[in-house]
C-alpha cells in the first residue's frame, strides 16, 4: 500500500537534514556532470556536437557561446552563494533547448522533456541543499 501526499510530506519535513543535504548535492552534482560534459564539448566543439546544433537550425558560430553560458550556469549553480541564482538562468537555458526540440517536433520524452528532466532534478537537489529555498517554497498539508 503506498503511502499517502500528507503522510509522505511529513516524513520529509523530519528528515534529518543532514541526509537531505547529501542527497541534494548528490542530485546537483549529477546535473553539474552533465552541464559540464555539455559545455566542454560545445567548446571543443566536437563534431557531433556541430551536427546536432545544425539539425536545430542553428548556425555553427552559435556553439562556443552556448558552451560558454552552459558553462557559467554551472558554475553559478554550484556555488552556494549564487546557486538560486545558477539556478534560475539554468531554467531558462533549459527551457530554450526544450523549445528547440519542441520546434523540431522532437520525440516528446527523449528529447523534448529532456530539459525539463534535468531543470526538475537541478531545483529537487538545490531545494534539498538549501533550507532558504525550503522556507520560501514549504511543501506543507493544510491540516
Amino acid at each position: 500500500m503506498t503511502a499517502s501526499l500528507p503522510s509522505l510530506q511529513r516524513r520529509a519535513a523530519s528528515a534529518n537534514p543532514r541526509t537531505m543535504l547529501r542527497i541534494g548535492w548528490v542530485l546537483s552534482g549529477v546535473v553539474l556532470l552533465f552541464l559540464l560534459f555539455d559545455a566542454a564539448a560545445k567548446l571543443a566543439l566536437m563534431p557531433q556536437v556541430i551536427e546536432a546544433t545544425a539539425l536545430l537550425g542553428y548556425p555553427a558560430a552559435s556553439i562556443r557561446p552556448l558552451g560558454l553560458i552552459c558553462l557559467a550556469c554551472a558554475v553559478l549553480y554550484a556555488v552556494p552563494r549564487t546557486a538560486i541564482l545558477g539556478a534560475i538562468l539554468l531554467t531558462g537555458f533549459l527551457g530554450g533547448a526544450t523549445a528547440s526540440h519542441l520546434r523540431l517536433d522532437d520525440p516528446l520524452f527523449t528529447h523534448t522533456l529532456f530539459g525539463v528532466y534535468v531543470g526538475v532534478l537541478a531545483w529537487a537537489g538545490l531545494y534539498l541543499r538549501d533550507p532558504r529555498l525550503r522556507s520560501l517554497i514549504p511543501f506543507r498539508h493544510a491540516d
